[in-house]
């Protein structure tokens, strides 16, 4: 039950799987690493998620309704299920509470924060430790745009593009690419630089030997933050590649700064972050095979020493189950 999160490396983790403006009065239902959840708010607006499969016949309880009481009622037979998936009412089959409880349906740990819905890849009521929200989702006085999509590509495919310097000034050669597209010569040289953090690595590079400007980091394990240098100015952007199944995952973006917050100058900064992330819609979905392989398969260079180091995780951690690797390993030096 539930293999879908050990098949695609994504066990016992924590992970945005919606918007918290998604989820509103009507219960929604997504597909997570392959399993149906469905996510449904009480009366006090608290929200809850479920697999989304009743225990008695299997159907989607996303097809159902919240009661006034905040549980969520199976559209088939009317079996209510609270928050923690206890079965607090079965019509027709008046039974007591100690008898109910053999009726559940599975519930996972959830949390909402920085306007983003998250939940614990493994059922029970608690998770091992809390999800790391970045701070700046949270903090007064900040602009956050939250936007999602979904693009026909597996999640490491979209994962690695995330983490990937060198493809700015090819895919992004008219936005923000452009000025290392400028700088390029015939003879230019990329360095790479990958160090591990608690919350996976932060890697930078430099063209040239010039200093970097940024950097980019890995927030295990579908995470990436960009971090942007503005002297006096806050800007970080965030992506989150959210496994919906073998061959699709929801981009899950969220853009924070600390200027142009009003209308309509946000607006257009806003739809200058959705056009970056078209710019690499295209490349990542023609991606062959879709899923990122083995190290050996394919020809890589020193400038793939990020998303090589974020590979060798990703298929350890497939290897190990939902076990997960106490270290982040970085990939070992490459051929220059």
């Amino acid at each position: 039950m539930l293999d879908g999160f050990a098949d695609e490396g994504f066990a016992d983790v924590w992970t945005p799987v919606a918007m918290s403006k998604e989820v509103g009065k009507a219960p929604h239902g997504l597909t997570l690493a392959g399993e149906r959840l469905v996510l449904f708010r009480d009366h006090e607006g608290r929200v809850s998620a479920l697999h989304d499969q009743c225990p008695h016949r299997g159907v989607k309880l996303s097809l159902g309704k919240v009661s006034k009481d905040g549980c969520l009622e199976c559209p088939f037979h009317g079996w209510r299920f609270a928050s923690g998936g206890a079965c607090t009412h079965i019509p027709l089959n008046p039974l007591p509470e100690e008898k109910r409880q053999r009726y559940a349906a599975t519930a996972f740990p959830v949390r909402e924060r920085g306007g983003l819905i998250w939940v614990y890849t493994r059922p029970g009521a608690e998770a091992p430790e809390e999800p790391t929200v970045p701070s700046v989702m949270e903090q007064p006085g900040v602009h956050v745009w939250h936007y999602a999509e979904t693009w026909n590509a597996h999640w490491t495919r979209a994962m690695e593009n995330m983490l990937d310097s060198p493809h700015l000034p090819f895919v992004h050669r008219r936005t923000i690419g452009g000025g290392l597209a400028k700088r390029m010569k015939p003879d230019s040289k990329m360095e790479i630089e990958v160090h591990p953090t608690p919350t996976g690595f932060r890697t930078t590079s430099r063209l040239d030997e010039a200093p970097a400007e940024g950097s980019l980091d890995w927030l295990r394990p579908n995470g990436m933050s960009l971090n942007i240098p503005i002297p006096q100015r806050l800007m970080r952007l965030f992506m989150w590649c959210v496994p919906v199944d073998a061959d699709h995952t929801r981009m899950m973006l969220v853009s924070t700064r600390d200027f142009l917050k009003l209308q309509p100058l946000a607006a257009l900064l806003d739809r200058y972050n959705k056009r970056i992330l078209k710019e690499d819609q295209a490349v990542v979905e023609s991606s062959h095979p879709a899923e990122a392989p083995p190290v050996t398969e394919e020809r890589s260079v020193a400038t793939d020493r990020a998303t090589l180091a974020f590979r060798r995780w990703y298929l350890e951690r497939k290897k190990q189950g939902p076990r997960e690797s106490a270290a982040v390993a970085e990939a070992p030096p490459l051929a220059s």
